[in-house]
């Protein structure tokens, strides 16, 4: 692999840089709040989970005791 001076390198990585598209401020703020939509509702959907194990745990323990 050849290398590059560093005045090549420098321009080769202005022009990579200048082909990224960045997202507007409405899509950062509407893929935010799906990020944290999704969280509450994976929190939520784990916390039944939990309470339906605990339960179910509690119920088998107390009627073997």
């Amino acid at each position: 692999m050849a290398k590059a001076n560093p005045l090549q390198f420098i321009q080769q990585v202005r022009n990579e840089v200048s082909k990224i598209v960045w997202p507007t401020r409405r899509e950062v703020m509407l893929t935010t709040v799906m990020v944290f939509i999704m969280a509450a509702l994976t929190a939520t959907f784990f916390s039944l989970i939990d309470l339906s194990i605990r339960t179910a745990l509690s119920l088998v323990i107390n009627s073997l005791g």
